[in-house]
């Protein structure tokens, strides 16, 4: 009986808290099909569908070239980041050498550390290498703050693995670099997919190094651009909500493709034979 509620009250906290997460969705959804001149927004069922929003706002806030500007960032940091990530994981969750403990202390501060103690630093850093207005304004600072996440997700995967796989590679007469690649990578996929998925995601998401780093609107990503949209168009709700919905697209779907990986990642060592 005790099992039966509690199976009832986890699913019944479970519908709150999807819910809670999609009712916004909704909202945005039906106010950007609401007419373009109408000033009701929520859940007010629009008098027409109005699709045109879709098209006004791709060609009035140019997302075309910002779409393509953050997948360009997203793309290149995620490959970058999960190599980096995935060998130094490997290295702190297998090896042992001098300082270990010492380094696993910068990558928790740097866990700590918020964007806005080092974007001013970065700004003036990047302008004197004239790295400002590229796409390696973002590229590199995004691929070195993400990376303390991404090496203490991969070495806590790699610290899960018996020692007995390791030693007896090392038996067989396999050097690091044979057991990394051909017996510990291949244990890893589920963790390295999930981290590639937040790594495009966040990468895609970032808004303060975009807008404060990159000037340039040939090379402005999507959250930056959104952003300016919103001011030039902050009265003009259907509008705002369009041009809303074509940011999130490309994560909601990266998302749904990949969700299964995501899950598998995040459960991963959760039970443990």
């Amino acid at each position: 009986m005790l099992t039966k509620r509690r199976s009832i009250t986890t699913g019944v906290l479970l519908w709150i808290a999807a819910l809670t997460s999609f009712v916004p969705f909704v909202a945005i959804a039906l106010t950007s099909l609401q007419p373009a001149d109408s000033a009701t927004g929520g859940f007010t069922l629009p008098s027409r569908l109005d699709f045109s929003n879709f098209a006004t706002a791709w060609t009035a806030g140019g997302f075309a070239t910002l779409i393509q500007s953050s997948a360009i960032v997203a793309i290149v940091v995620m490959p970058i980041g999960v190599i980096c990530a995935t060998l130094a994981g490997y290295a702190m969750g297998t090896m042992q050498f001098r300082g270990k403990s010492f380094i696993l202390a910068l990558f928790l501060i740097g866990l700590t550390l918020p964007y806005e103690a080092i974007v001013v630093a970065l700004y003036y850093g990047l302008r004197d290498v004239n790295l400002l207005d590229t796409y390696w304004a973002l590229i590199l600072p995004l691929t070195g703050a993400f990376m303390p996440f991404g090496i203490i997700w991969m070495r806590s995967h790699f610290e899960t693995i018996p020692a007995s796989l390791t030693e007896a590679a090392a038996v067989d007469g396999a050097n690091s670099w044979t057991t990394f690649w051909r017996i510990l990578l291949p244990t890893a996929r589920p963790a390295i997919s999930t981290l590639a998925l937040l790594y495009f995601v966040w990468s895609w998401n970032q808004f303060l190094f975009a807008l404060i780093l990159i000037q340039d609107p040939a090379h402005r990503t999507a959250p930056a651009g959104l952003s300016l949209f919103i001011t030039q168009f902050s009265k003009n709700l259907p509008l705002l909500s369009a041009s809303t919905i074509i940011v999130i697209i490309p994560v909601v779907i990266v998302y749904l493709v990949f969700q299964r990986q995501l899950l598998r990642g995040f459960l991963q060592g959760a039970v443990k034979e």
